[in-house]
């Protein structure tokens, strides 16, 4: 295959797919609001929490203080949420839910498919959600006391690796015998990027993200093709 060519079976225009329940990284059942009154009351404890880890750290975090923060009784808290770490749970998977959209929206955007513009798209769609969502940095990126948040994180870091490495296989941007490990490395690279990157900056230092996407597209490189170097037009 030419450079600029695309082998053909795969919807391009597709965005990376959403985790299958019961994929590692998927969470486990929780009970989920129907009215849309308690939908809004689960709504207000994350963004209640997320503003409270924010200005005091994970750390002074309770269920009271959060009931309170919310304006709600603690016994209805405990309705929908069985503990602190629980509801740090649920706002780190609504938080990634946000990443994988933004993502997507991004990829689906761009009009040449290399290992280049996956990695620097991919990275940066990463940044806007941090940025975005402070309270993610904190529990994430500064924290991963919580085993629960440990487990689904790296889990959904396992899952956007094979979902970027089938893209780039299909598109003809990986060379043999590349595999999976190759991305999930590159996955791992850019999360510990990210750590450094976020430390004690909750916007991120640039020149610390720049260079990291450099680092993951680099490495990345030496597992492509040509066609993976140079890129492949989007039809």
């Amino acid at each position: 295959m030419r450079p600029g060519e695309r082998p053909a079976g795969r919807d391009w225009n597709a965005p990376v797919s959403a985790p299958l329940a019961g994929s590692a990284g998927v969470p486990g059942k929780r009970r989920v609001p129907q009215q849309v009154r308690s939908r809004g009351r689960v709504e207000r404890v994350l963004e209640v929490t997320g503003d409270l880890v924010v200005a005091g750290g994970v750390e002074t975090v309770n269920t009271r203080v959060i009931a309170a923060a919310a304006g709600i009784p603690v016994a209805s808290l405990y309705q929908y949420f069985a503990d602190k770490d629980e509801i740090l749970l649920a706002l780190v998977e609504r938080d990634l839910a946000e990443m994988d959209a933004q993502v997507a929206t991004d990829l689906a955007e761009l009009p040449l498919l290399s290992v280049r513009t996956l990695v620097e798209t991919t990275m940066r769609a990463y940044v806007k959600v941090y940025r975005r969502r402070p309270a993610f940095v904190v529990i994430w990126l500064r924290g991963r006391t919580n085993a629960a948040i440990n487990r689904f994180c790296r889990g959904h870091n396992r899952r956007v690796a094979e979902d970027l490495f089938e893209l780039a296989r299909s598109a003809g941007l990986v060379a043999e015998p590349a595999t999976t490990l190759h991305a999930q490395l590159a996955v791992e690279v850019a999360d510990r990027i990210f750590q450094i990157a976020f430390e004690d900056s909750l916007e991120g230092h640039s020149q610390i993200i720049d260079e990291g996407i450099d680092v993951v597209t680099s490495y990345l490189e030496t597992h492509a093709t040509q066609a993976g170097i140079q890129g492949v037009a989007r039809p």
